[in-house]
């Protein structure tokens, strides 16, 4: 287990924004950073700490993604044609974990990266372990069946927090169909991701 999955809420509370949206989450009663000199430290950012900022703010909201992974999926958007920033958003969407948390199959995206790695989910029909795996238009992504009654899985499911999002067709509680690779304003983030400033970041 990683340090950001065990104090996940600091990204929260670094950032000063609900990134998950989550009503647990401590920024709901404390705006400011964490340890003890948390209060003082919002000085005004620069350029740089701005595009910073915006990096971890969105690679944190995907969870346990490496700085070593974003930056590989920044250059493959970098490599396609059209703008960068919705490209990027777009490919992080199409990994399989964000699909998984995205169908609410699970709670958080955190939980999405552990039952992938456990090999409760299928890909048309096919057991896929890996988080990162990128899904494609027309993938039917599911819950394996005997996986199916764990409490997580059906806490997630009864839950009102969030809705699942046009780009992905409910079949069942349990299944999905991942129509299309979104466009940035189709994604469901609780608050502003700005990828334009990421592109600055890495074109420096």
């Amino acid at each position: 287990m990683t340090k950001r999955i065990q104090a996940k809420y600091k990204i929260d509370r670094r950032m000063g924004e609900n990134i998950w949206g989550r009503p647990k989450s401590p920024v709901n009663s404390r705006e400011y950073g964490p340890g003890q000199h948390g209060q003082n430290r919002r000085g005004k950012l620069s350029d740089f700490g701005i595009q910073l900022r915006a990096k971890q703010k969105l690679k944190g909201y995907y969870g346990n993604i490496t700085e070593k992974q974003f930056k590989r999926i920044y250059k493959e958007a970098d490599r396609r044609r059209g703008d960068t920033g919705e490209i990027l958003v777009g490919l992080l969407e199409r990994r399989l974990d964000a699909v998984v948390y995205r169908a609410k199959f699970v709670p958080t995206v955190f939980a999405a990266r552990q039952f992938v790695n456990h090999g409760h989910v299928l890909v048309n029909g096919k057991k896929v372990n890996i988080p990162s795996y990128q899904v494609k238009p027309g993938d039917v992504i599911e819950i394996r069946e005997k996986s199916r009654n764990i409490p997580m899985v059906l806490q997630a499911q009864e839950s009102a927090e969030r809705d699942i999002p046009d780009y992905i067709q409910v079949e069942d509680p349990c299944k999905v169909t991942f129509l299309r690779q979104p466009a940035l304003d189709e994604i469901p983030y609780p608050v502003q991701m700005e990828p334009n400033l990421i592109v600055e970041f890495y074109s420096r």
